[in-house]
């Protein structure tokens, strides 16, 4: 997003979601003393917006979704889930008995999973450090948006090409201008493929192997699929050339293990935690996904597996209160059909970042995608009955052949700050659209619903 655009599009989203999440509009003009007051009519001020309005019943949310929820191309297996997060109580559901299998919408438990272990303000570090006179090791710190050079996005990434810098400048000072290069990718263990996931899914660029080390998200060149097949290897090449071009000559590159304790000459940190899980659910990146995953299980001793980090997932949910016992999960970012959640449990993560009580949790929504405006949900809302939705509803989407999901949040008109999840994962193929355009309907009517 051109910069321009970004500042005009920051500015609508701030008071896009003050108007959904703050609880009250306060007047920050000051009494003016009598002595200096003057016939002039003062300017109208706004009363305050009210936390809760009218109550939503059961009756009321199902009279507002009953033709939709009939819809025939949401396929026989579809629901939702609703909760009125501005009293602290489900509301309505229906279909909501059984687990679905729900594509990106699992981003959201990965990443309210990691802030929730790790904070908001974490970075990852990637680091050079000595291993020994001329000989240097490329440590990858599992930062999932590391990039070769920088780019016209937003978060701002860190880079090899800074790194490159920084390391050769170090060197030279120390009189070195020839150094062999490790490269550590150590973090992660286990597989870099998920075995539930297709077996196309990684020549055909849907995914990388994961890894703590990697480059443009394992891509062989910015914004194309194709991918690295040793991607910290091809993240280590990138750092040669770098160094080469400032001046430092590289004999070898290969695999290492860094020394204990060793030296670090140069790092560069990663965007913060929060700004990563809104850039991952607004883009439904689902690399970014899988390194956080792994972060996960790391932060609460799990390891940096897949095992690791769904273990650690599900303990850091059941922490935050939510029921993990009805869902199956392997990845985390939703691409194996094998993934079996409750809509509730769905609804829930964005239910907890909501609270007062988890603060360190708010850009799981402040990285949602907004109907109509931005991200996933950039190109919906489009259809007949889904325009009360456009610029009110939050939500990630979720997305495979036969499977659409959302699950977000919605201020309805009366006030009342609803949290759901609607999902089906039976859609008939030459129906995808149609049932995509259902769910948006959905939504929107509980945007615009005073029920």
């Amino acid at each position: 997003m051109a910069r321009p655009a970004r500042a005009a599009f920051v500015t609508l989203l701030t008071t896009a979601l003050c108007s959904t999440l703050c609880t009250g509009l306060v007047s920050s003009a000051r009494a003016v003393p009598a002595s200096v007051q003057t016939t002039q009519q003062a300017p109208a001020v706004l009363a305050p917006a009210t936390t809760e309005g009218v109550a939503p019943t059961a009756a009321g949310v199902g009279k507002a979704l009953a033709a939709v929820l009939k819809d025939p191309s949401l396929g026989p297996h579809h629901g939702v889930y609703v909760y009125d997060a501005s009293r602290g109580k489900p509301v309505f559901s229906v279909g909501a008995a059984t687990p679905y299998t729900p594509a990106s919408t699992l981003k959201l438990l990965t990443t309210v999973s990691a802030l929730s272990t790790l904070g908001p303000d974490h970075t990852f570090a990637t680091k050079v450090v000595s291993a020994g006179k001329g000989s240097i090791v490329l440590v990858g710190g599992g930062d999932p948006l590391l990039a070769v050079k920088p780019a016209a996005d937003y978060p701002t990434r860190a880079t090899l090409q800074t790194l490159a810098a920084s390391t050769a400048k170090a060197l030279k000072a120390q009189g070195i201008t020839r150094v062999t290069l490790g490269y550590d990718a150590s973090l992660f263990t286990g597989p870099a493929a998920n075995a539930h996931w297709e077996a196309n899914y990684l020549p055909e660029g849907i995914a990388a192997p994961t890894t703590a080390l990697w480059v443009n998200e394992g891509r062989i060149s910015p914004g194309m699929a194709k991918r690295a097949t040793l991607p910290a290897l091809a993240a280590a090449t990138s750092f040669s050339k770098l160094l080469s071009t400032n001046g430092i000559t590289v004999a070898a590159t290969k695999a290492a293990t860094a020394p204990a304790q060793a030296a670090p000459i140069a790092q560069v940190k990663s965007p913060t935690l929060g700004q990563i899980v809104e850039y991952i659910n607004q883009h439904s990146d689902n690399d970014g996904a899988e390194v956080l995953l792994r972060q996960v299980g790391i932060a609460t001793g799990n390891g940096g597996s897949y095992v690791g980090g769904v273990k650690g997932v599900r303990a850091t949910l059941t922490k935050l209160g939510l029921d993990v016992s009805k869902a199956t999960i392997y990845d985390g970012s939703g691409l194996t059909r094998a993934n079996k959640v409750p809509l509730a449990l769905l609804a829930g993560a964005v239910q907890v970042a909501a609270s007062k009580d988890h603060p360190e949790l708010r850009h799981l929504l402040t990285g949602l995608p907004i109907a109509g405006f931005n991200g996933s949900l950039r190109e919906r809302f489009t259809t007949a009955g889904t325009g009360t939705g456009t610029g009110l509803v939050h939500a990630k989407t979720g997305t495979l052949t036969g499977v659409h999901s959302l699950a977000g949040y919605a201020r309805d008109r009366s006030g009342t700050l609803l949290v759901f999840a609607v999902a089906s994962d039976s859609v008939p193929v030459p129906k995808t659209l149609d049932a995509r355009a259902a769910l948006d309907r959905t939504t929107a009517a509980l945007a615009n619903c005073g029920c």
